[in-house]
């Protein structure tokens, strides 16, 4: 289990504590999220605790107004409702999404925090190709949906401040469990490993597996591996969340062993895309 509940209040803090230093020209800000700036990404922040708050705490669900069939229906799907919230929150101040934010975020952390973590959860981790998702993994992709948000606008007005161990490696760790499923049609013999390394200053490694099932990722592993890749933190955050592409990855990732093995990790996306 990858614990990250009791870091949604020291994220959102920073969150605040960044936003009230901006000025308006940063506010305006083009981001790595291609079609939205600073404000808009903000405000898709405070549309995930409403959306939670509304949900959990109201009982209050709105269903889609499409059928959702496939894994493709439920992008669509999702990238309609946000695309709305932004475009019908471009006329809010930037004051006012940072009131709405800092009192929200406070309480959808109580909320995070009131969950049975072994429970399954309302909604199942689609990008790790899980029908259905304990609530550890669940809250855990949420910390990676405001972690890099929030890093988007970092990146854009220069401002860096969380890609620190306590904070982006368990947004990182949680992004690896998508690997199974990016390997999933990979053809190897049981033993397969490959280990990648994602860490700071410090190695941080995580072992993919090929078992006669299939494959799993492990925290740990004594056997010797086929493949190594290193891909550093800066490049990591923005190649799982589909900010770059793959072949603009490479130029910063460390390759050992067999390169066409390890590389299939560079298609590992662990955003709802």
């Amino acid at each position: 289990m990858i614990e990250t509940v009791h870091l949604f209040p020291v994220l959102d803090q920073k969150l605040i504590e960044l936003l009230k230093s901006l000025s308006y020209e940063d506010w305006h800000k083009t981001t790595v999220a291609r079609m939205w700036n600073v404000k808009d990404v903000a405000s898709h922040l405070l549309d995930g605790n409403l959306r939670v708050i509304s949900g959990s705490r109201d009982n209050y669900n709105v269903p889609p107004d499409r059928e959702i069939n496939s894994y493709e229906d439920l992008v669509a799907f999702l990238n309609k409702l946000n695309h709305d919230w932004v475009q019908a929150t471009k006329r809010l101040s930037p004051a006012i999404l940072i009131d709405l934010l800092e009192s929200t975020g406070k309480e959808y952390s109580l909320i995070m925090s009131e969950q049975d973590m072994h429970r399954e959860a309302k909604f199942s981790v689609a990008w790790a190709g899980e029908q259905t998702s304990k609530n550890w993994f669940h809250i855990a992709r949420e910390y990676t949906e405001k972690w890099h948000h929030q890093q988007q606008i970092r990146e854009a007005t220069g401002k860096q401040g969380i890609i620190t161990e306590a904070l982006y490696l368990p947004f990182v760790d949680t992004l690896l469990r998508g690997l199974p499923h990016t390997y999933r049609n990979v053809d190897a013999q049981a033993g397969t490993a490959i280990v990648i390394d994602v860490g700071l200053e410090q190695p941080f490694e995580r072992f993919l597996i090929k078992e006669q099932n299939g494959w799993k990722i492990e925290n740990h592993y004594s056997g010797e591996t086929n493949a190594s890749i290193r891909i550093p933190p800066e490049t990591a955050w923005k190649l799982f969340t589909k900010a770059i592409k793959p072949e603009e990855a490479e130029e910063n990732i460390t390759i050992g062993g067999d390169s066409d093995l390890a590389k299939v990790a560079l298609n590992l996306i662990a955003v709802m895309a």
